[in-house]
């Protein structure tokens, strides 16, 4: 269970083995017991007993911008790297495998994308033959990109970058067809939003980051050493590689709300200069949809686990593939 603290003037405390939530209307107690995460968003509180308590029974704590981006993150010492995760790391990401490695995810992405787009449903002839083109589409840059090859990743990074690119944009102008016609956006914007999907979209991928980056610290790696992202000073770059996997889930989450015509003005503002942003309470929604989302339990080749699990996982056999490269 996550623990979210993201309403202005909410503090939260500890109350011997368990959290104390306090707010203008009361105070409620939680036991620590089962809790995995505890969000703070700014404009909220925590109490350095509250965090020892979190850091004793291994709860990372993540604090959270306006844009639900991780902007820092205390987290048990147990988590620590061993060296020969990190030393197979670095020879990894300098290795041919890491090509065949960020090839597969983009590809595996590109699938979830046309999954996502077959899984709407077209009312009309025009509209289902326009998914079926940018099915089409989709499928050829997951073979231009299987048939792409270097002896190192610099040699197809900037190709790869392109390719990607150009398949989400054929990805988001599919999607666009099933909206309602006032969500219906021009183009993917993120910083700032221009538009109430965007908007959602970069909250939920910013939840998500944070998710995939506690995923990849719990099993040993240190996210600051990618693949096709290496040149953002200062970022946890293979966070930006893995979540590609899984970013599908963010936008089922938002598409769904959208399509449910769930969203209210209360859920967003619009700021002078055009931008949107979520509010406490669209905040709240999607947080708790996607969170939602994510314990669901499904099956993957035969194992039924919660696709929260899928991404723990993923992170544990990534490590095992990374000390194999130190040997």
């Amino acid at each position: 269970m996550e623990l979210i603290i993201n309403s202005f003037g909410t503090s939260l405390n500890r109350d011997n083995e368990g959290f104390v939530i306090s707010t203008s209307e009361g105070r409620q107690r939680v036991p620590a017991e089962g809790i995995t995460s505890i969000q703070i968003s700014k404009g909220a509180q925590i109490t350095s007993d509250a965090v020892m308590l979190a850091v004793e029974r291994e709860i990372e704590v993540v604090f959270m911008d306006r844009s639900g981006n991780v902007i820092g993150r205390i987290w048990s010492p147990k988590y620590g790297s061993v060296s020969t995760i990190r030393k197979g790391q670095l020879n990894f990401s300098l290795s041919h495998n890491a090509i065949d490695w960020i090839k597969d995810v983009i590809r595996r992405k590109i699938e979830n994308q046309q999954a996502l787009i077959l899984a709407m449903t077209a009312h009309d002839e025009p509209t289902a033959n326009r998914v079926q083109t940018a099915i089409r589409r989709l499928e050829d840059y997951r073979t231009k990109i299987a048939a792409i090859d270097g002896e190192v990743i610099s040699d197809i990074s900037s190709t790869l970058r392109g390719w990607e690119g150009l398949a989400s944009k054929i990805y988001f102008e599919a999607l666009n067809m099933f909206l309602p016609e006032h969500y219906r956006f021009e183009k993917r914007s993120q910083h700032p939003a221009l538009d109430v999907p965007n908007a959602f979209l970069n909250y939920g991928y910013g939840v998500l980051y944070g998710k995939v980056e506690g995923a990849l610290i719990k099993a040993g790696i240190d996210p600051y050493i990618g693949v096709l992202h290496r040149d953002d000073y200062n970022r946890p770059v293979l966070v930006y590689d893995v979540i590609e996997l899984y970013r599908v889930w963010v936008d089922y989450v938002v598409y769904t709300l959208l399509l449910q015509n769930a969203v209210t003005d209360e859920y967003y503002s619009v700021q002078s200069d055009g931008s949107y942003w979520l509010e406490p309470l669209g905040r709240r929604v999607l947080i708790q949809s996607l969170n939602d989302y994510l314990e669901e339990s499904v099956e993957v080749k035969g194992n039924v686990r919660s696709r929260q699990h899928q991404i723990f996982l993923y992170a544990q056999n990534l490590a095992q593939q990374f000390k194999k490269a130190e040997l």
